[in-house]
């Protein structure tokens, strides 16, 4: 039977593909995907992403199209695909062909950890990579640390000085090997060496036994640094109680909780209850610390998260971090290796002047990480994944936007969990974590990590978004260059609103949302420290309906270190001076009479007391309310443990509010909790309250769907309660997934603000 015209025609296609499609196997995976299809042409890079031209019978071309973007990398993501017609040019072969540099709008790859494929060729003592510390393929390793520009090519990533020896020449050069073009391809003939450093007697030296002496001193309980992919670790032996107190002591850390590092899954099962949902988390690609809840195993350090239910862990997501783990055989505190409010460390010799005496010795390596990263924090709620920090494995994060971007449009977060967002073109590109604004330090890494996405993206902004907060080191920085650069339009974004915009941005909302913003801090239109904030808000507008009765922060910040003082605070409120010191309870007794007198003064007269409705400042007031008297050691300490004795003493009963107008009023819950028997219930019972709070709001705005945002909601028990409520009373709510829930996504907020905002007038 003679063949038909539709199988004998040829067609040629030219097919552009944007997105994250370089550095992740995309070109050797259409390569062989036209092979298999007897296709010619070409596939190659170029700044907009990946250019193929396919050309054969008319059958297998349309099959070609039809079939290989659902079977597409792993790690890929195909934003755009344009498809059309050229001539056909009767070729014989398909081939990968060298980067076509254009403008730059392919995304940047975050970076993934150790693939299964290369794990057993770790492990293989016949492989010539067995015990390799830098193994890696196009499904795994660095990618967003070592890049310094687009496009992803070895020439320019911290990989360009290290020559390729033969064998991994040959295996870069073969499309069908799975490390054609991985960037960081090297061996041990010819890649990055390791370096082993002993602080106290400036011992230096390169040997094969580096992971043999690094785990030697972690089990004789001595403290050390690892140089990972994004920076150092600060490691030791997480079962060592006096290990664990000493890094607490020389790190000046007291109580904030360590992330664990663990060999494998059945580890962490020994100290830790895992839902389907944590383990899954656990064991994916990105490998972020996920906090879970502890069992009732004494095999860690007690003072590891201390006083509360939680703990942070995950498992090794390097090459180096599996051979010592597996050679030492116990789980290691992994913590970020950096001084308090500085971001990590990625030198060695910074180290060592930073923390001398914190780490006795140091395992490095000669690949320089030209972009710090830190590690990513998750944890599941109510089987939602919720970001805690976006960092490693996740970012730089973005979003495809159907409708292009006319005007380039830079968002400089918060001042806290800081994160920088980018929008151009069709795309909206979100910095990895970059920390707490709090420091020279830090803000010279919020700088370095502007210039890097600048140089990234040629990138150069039209239009800057920031906070409100006249103190912000990024309002201040923005409206610095904006007088300095007249072109450019600035816009300031109240805190809260930005929050719901994270969310109405990450979920498409186009409808008008009841959004419940509950924080420690954010400026307020009036000046008013706000954090209890529930708007009617979309893309274009606010309007604040209802937000908690305004207190005082007696002693301003050193009340958010002290919520004994944010207590006092709402004793003034209800109860004259001096029925509050006749009060026989632990709380006033905390202060002499002279100090509350003082601070009643101070209040009265308003001196170093600035108002605020912050929900999270009022979890701080209701903790000293129910004994909890110390000053706090880090931030939300008091959200933490309120959580665990949630946890721990669990009641369906609930304090007393009104809603007056647009004023949640409170005083009588004050009065029930000073009355509470068992202290042991408060938290419990705070919960709930604030739980039917959410609830009776809801109610009066049937016909809105809700949006949950701010740092009070990573409450677990919190979070865990509304969505069930959400569920039982045919609630429709929306909350972020992808990116943090807190601090970390005001800048997605921000750039959504200035997307939808760019024709509007400058709003300083």
């Amino acid at each position: 039977m003679p063949l038909s015209v539709e199988s004998t025609s040829k067609k040629r296609v030219q097919v552009n593909i944007g997105g994250i499609v370089q550095g992740v196997g995309f070109r050797p995976y259409i390569y062989q995907e036209a092979l298999k299809n007897n296709l010619t042409g070409y596939v190659s890079n170029n700044g907009s992403g990946v250019r193929i031209e396919i050309e054969g019978s008319l059958s297998r071309v349309e099959y070609f199209l039809n079939s290989f973007e659902q079977n597409a990398p792993e790690l890929s993501r195909i934003d755009t695909i344009s498809i059309k017609d050229i001539d056909p040019r009767d070729e014989t072969t398909f081939s990968i062909v060298k980067t076509q540099n254009s403008k730059v709008l392919t995304m940047v790859s975050a970076d993934i950890s150790l693939c299964d494929d290369c794990r057993r060729e770790m492990q293989d003592p016949k492989n010539r990579r067995y015990k390799y510390p830098f193994i890696n393929c196009t499904n795994c390793g660095p990618r967003y640390t070592i890049i310094d520009s687009l496009p992803y090519d070895r020439k320019n990533t911290s990989m360009k000085d290290y020559v390729m020896c033969e064998a991994c020449s040959e295996e870069y050069e073969d499309p069908s090997n799975r490390r054609y073009h991985a960037q960081p391809i090297s061996c041990f003939d010819c890649g990055p060496q390791l370096h082993f450093s002993n602080l106290l007697d400036e011992e230096s030296i390169q040997n094969k036994n580096f992971v043999k002496k690094l785990s030697q001193k972690i089990a004789a309980g001595e403290t050390v640094a690892l140089k990972g992919i994004g920076g150092f670790h600060i490691i030791c032996d997480a079962t060592n109680d006096k290990a664990v107190a000493q890094l607490r002591l020389n790190k000046h850390r007291a109580t904030k909780p360590f992330a664990v590092m663990f060999r494998n899954l059945q580890e962490i099962k020994k100290i830790a209850k895992l839902s389907h949902e944590d383990e899954a988390l656990i064991l994916s690609k990105e490998r972020p610390i996920v906090i879970v809840q502890k069992n009732r195993s004494k095999k860690l350090a007690q003072s590891i998260a201390p006083n509360i239910d939680k703990i942070g862990v995950f498992l090794p997501y390097t090459p180096l971090h599996e051979l010592l783990l597996e050679e030492l055989k116990l789980p290691i505190i992994a913590t970020s290796a950096n001084l308090s409010d500085e971001p990590i460390i990625r030198d060695n010799r910074e180290l060592f002047v930073k923390l001398p005496l914190v780490v006795q010795a140091s395992l490095s390596n000669n690949r320089e990480i030209l972009n710090a990263c830190d590690d990513s924090v998750l944890m599941n709620v109510a089987n939602e994944s919720i970001v805690l920090r976006l960092s490693r494995g996740y970012a730089p994060k973005s979003f495809f936007l159907q409708e292009e971007v006319p005007k380039k449009i830079l968002a400089l977060g918060a001042n806290q969990k800081s994160t920088i967002s980018l929008a151009f073109g069709n795309n909206i590109v979100i910095s990895p974590h970059i920390g707490d604004l709090n420091s020279l330090e830090s803000f010279e890494y919020f700088l370095r990590t502007l210039d890097t996405f600048k140089r990234f993206y040629d990138f150069q902004p039209d239009i800057i978004v920031c906070d409100k907060h006249p103190k912000y080191e990024t309002t201040v920085w923005a409206k610095e260059y904006a007088s300095q650069h007249p072109h450019i339009q600035l816009f300031q974004v109240q805190h809260h609103y930005a929050h719901a915009l994270a969310c109405i941005a990450e979920n498409q909302i186009d409808e008008e949302v009841l959004a419940f913003c509950f924080d420690g801090t954010g400026y307020g239109d009036d000046g008013v420290l706000w954090g209890s904030e529930v708007l009617l808000a979309s893309k274009d507008h606010y309007e604040r309906v209802y937000h908690l009765k305004e207190f005082s922060l007696l002693g301003g910040e050193k009340a958010v270190k002290e919520p004994r003082r944010v207590a006092l605070s709402l004793l003034f409120d209800y109860y004259t001076l001096d029925a509050v010191l006749e009060m026989d309870t632990a709380l006033v007794k905390s202060f002499t009479q002279k100090e509350i007198k003082t601070l009643y003064l101070m209040k009265i007269k308003a001196i170093n007391s600035p108002k605020s409705t912050s929900m999270g400042r009022l979890f701080d007031a209701v903790y000293a309310l129910s004994n909890h008297l110390d000053p706090l050691a880090y931030e939300g300490e008091s959200g933490l443990i309120m959580e665990s004795e949630a946890n721990k003493y669990r009641t369906k009963r609930s304090y007393s509010f009104e809603i007056k107008d647009s004023v949640i009023e409170y005083h009588k819950m004050i009065a029930e909790i000073l009355d509470e028997k068992d202290l042991s219930l408060v938290a419990s019972k705070f919960i709930n309250t604030i739980v039917k709070m959410i609830l009776e709001i809801s109610l009066l705005h049937k016909d809105k769907p809700i949006v949950l945002s701010g740092g009070v909601f990573q409450n677990k028990v919190l979070l865990e309660q509304v969505l069930s409520m959400c569920k039982e009373n045919d609630i429709k709510y929306y909350i972020q997934r992808e990116t943090p829930i807190n601090d970390g996504g005001i800048s997605l907020g921000q750039v959504y603000y200035g997307i939808h905002n760019q024709r509007g007038e400058n709003d300083e």
